[in-house]
Order: C-alpha cells, then structure tokens, then sequence
C-alpha cells in the first residue's frame, strides 16, 4: 500500500505546470500601461482644450483696448493680430497652473461617477497608481511653464512694448485732421487748415508747452508730414515761432524758411531703452543694477523667484486636485464638498500666493515664503495621496 508521503513526494518530482510569476506580471504592466494611457490622453486634450478657452476669453477682453485706436485711425489687422498676439504667452503661463488642477478635477471626477475608478481598484491599483498620468501632464506643464517664464514671456513683452511703442508714433500722424485742434505727444496741440493726399499740410498751428515755463506758438504756411522709424516729424516752411520770454515778459518772434518738429511720444517715458522687471532676462532679475531704486530691487527680485516657483505651483495644484477626488468612497451623485474644499484650496493659494509676492517686494527677507506657498501645498497633499498605499502598477 503506498504511504500518503510517498504520494506527495511524487507529486513534487513531476515536472512543475505552474505559470511563472514574470509570465503573470507581464500582461498586467501592459494593462496598467494602458490605463495610464488611456486617463493620461483624456486629461491631455482636456488640458489643451481648456487652456485655449480660457487664454481666448483673456485675449477677447484685453483685446478691446486696441480695438478702437487701431479701427478709428485705420490700421492693419495684421497690426491688431500682431501686437495682441505677442501678449499670449504671458497668458498661457499664467493659467497652466489653473486649467491643470480644473481638468484633473473634471477628468477623475468623471472617472469616479462612471465607477471606473472603482474598476480600477478592482484589479488593484493604488491611489498612487491612478495619479500616475495626472501627475505626468502636471511635469509636462512645470516644464513647458519654465521655458515660458524663462525665455518665451520676457521676450514677447519686450516686443510688445517696443511695437506697441512704433504703433503710437504711427498714430500721432494719423491722428492730424483738417480743422479739428489735435492734442499729441508731449503736450503738443496741431491745427492744420487742410491735408493732402500726400500728407502735405496747410495753413498750420502748433501749441509747444513742452517747457511749462515757456510755451511757444508755431504758425507755417505750408508744411509737410514724414513718418520714419524714429516717429512722424513735421516739416515747416514759411513760419514763425512766437514766445514769451519768462524773464522779461517780452515777446519774441523768430521767423524761419524751414523747420522740424517731431510728434514721437517723449523718450523719458516710453522709449524703448527702458527695460521693465517683465522683460527682464533671469539673470538681471537675481543681481538687479546698483542705479535701481530699493523700491524696485525688491519687484526685480521677486519677479526672479516669481518665475522660478510659478511653473511648480502646477504639480501643487494638481496634487491638491487629486487628493479631492480620489480621497474617501466615490458616489455617483455625491463627493461635491471634496471638490467644493479643493477649489476654495486652491483659490486662497492663489490669493496668498500674490499676497506674499507684495510683502516680499516691500521686504526681500520674506522672499522663502514665495517658495513655502509654491511647494508645501504640493508636498503635503502628496504626504497625503501616498498615505492611501503604496502603488502596486
């Protein structure tokens, strides 16, 4: 009679028939691959469309101040595309960080309600697991935010305010209407009797108060209006300038056979050698002149840490999110105060966010707290996030 042992020692040396554990764990990669696809293409399309939404209702509202100068003096559109359009990236880098957190929050809010988080549960993902493709499109907006904030942005603003600066010299030549007294650039006022279709000028009047001391009155027959790069300039013939000398009270007159005066707007407040704290090259920004004021040291250098820590708040926001919405038991109709907590989260960061920036402009010592309100919200809904199991996928 053959023992119980013997059996079971022959049952050990027969030829194994159990599938390897790499032959198991293989199919089930290429399953959660396939998921983190499949919610990573979702929340990637919903990035793109809600971004380019939000950036056009931007572009649509400030778009309206050059609507009227650019259409009453007859400009291009190509002038009004070009100029608003260089104001697009200062948009897009702005709300990345938001449209990242709403679009998670929609996305896996979604996920939840149709039970496919619940699914995904099943097969033993982690909430960890399932963060995994929000928290890929969040390291693709911290980059894309860095070479926005780093090299895109400043060079678009400065080639906004030097087109902007070539738009308004344009327009002080379009601005000249026969018969109607025009204020221009420098606290200058024409009159021209007639205009030509050449841009010759008749019969004109000029207000010089440049010098508040000494304002001069211009009178010319005939002129002639030159637009250059440098700004429209007038050019008068047969006139005379009239002026009341402030020492004497007495009037002077000096005729003249020829003429300039030029209508640019004045260089001490918009010529394009000045440089603003958003046009600024990073490396200007972390060791600003010596010839600046206290006042702007601390804007310059808050700008410096601005651009540095904006792009992160992306990951931030976005781990703020995904605390709200794969946190405690998802319910078809339910979870709307998760999702109402993390919106009210996120929106007094923002709001602490620009609160500490100001104080940090006035006292450089609170410029650590930039990078406290930047990254503790990220690290401590991560804390939280992994608290729910380590990933398994």
């Amino acid at each position: 009679m053959v023992s119980p042992q013997s059996l079971g020692m022959a049952w050990a040396l027969l030829p194994s028939t159990r599938v390897p554990a790499r032959t198991l764990a293989m199919p089930r990669r290429l399953h959660f691959h396939r998921i983190d696809r499949y919610i990573g293409s979702q929340l990637a399309l919903a990035l793109l469309l809600v971004t380019l939404g939000f950036v056009l209702l931007i572009w649509l509202t400030q778009s309206l101040r050059f609507i009227q100068i650019i259409v009453a003096h007859g400009l291009s559109p190509l002038v009004f595309i070009r100029l608003t359009s260089l104001l697009v990236p200062s948009f897009v880098a702005t709300i990345l960080p938001i449209t990242c957190f709403i679009v998670v929050l929609f996305v896996y809010a979604r996920l939840g309600g149709d039970r496919e988080l619940t699914i995904m549960r099943g097969i033993g993902l982690s909430d960890f697991a399932m963060a995994r493709p929000a928290l890929a499109v969040a390291a693709g907006a911290v980059l894309l935010g860095y070479v926005l904030n780093l090299g895109v942005v400043p060079a678009c603003l400065g080639a906004f305010r030097d087109y902007q600066y070539e738009i308004r010299n344009q327009i002080a030549a379009f601005l000249l209407e026969p018969g109607v007294f025009t204020p221009v650039a420098g606290n200058i006022t024409v009159y021209v009797q007639s205009r030509g279709a050449d841009n010759s000028l008749r019969g004109i009047l000029i207000e010089d108060g440049r010098d508040p001391s000494a304002p001069a009155t211009i009178l010319a027959r005939t002129g002639h209006l030159v637009v250059n790069p440098a700004g429209p300039v007038v050019e008068l013939q047969d006139g005379s300038r009239e002026q009341i000398d402030p020492k004497t009270g007495r009037l002077d007159m000096l005729s003249f056979a020829r003429n300039e005066l030029s209508l640019a707007q004045p260089a001490k407040t918009s010529a394009p050698e000045y440089v603003d704290a958003s046009e600024a090259p990073l490396g200007a920004l972390l060791h600003p002149g010596a010839d600046l004021r206290s006042s702007d040291r601390g804007k310059w250098l808050v700008e410096a840490h601005r651009r540095l820590t904006a792009p992160l708040t992306a990951l931030s926001y976005t781990l703020v999110g995904l605390v709200a919405v794969l946190g405690g038991v998802f319910r078809r109709h339910g979870g709307y105060m998760r999702l109402a907590t993390a919106v009210g989260v996120v929106t007094a960061l923002v709001a602490l966010g620009l609160g500490v920036s100001n104080l940090a402009a006035r006292d450089t010592r609170l410029l650590p707290l930039i990078w406290a309100v930047a990254l503790i919200p990220g690290l401590g809904a991560a804390f939280l996030l992994a608290r729910q199991g380590a990933p398994r996928g």
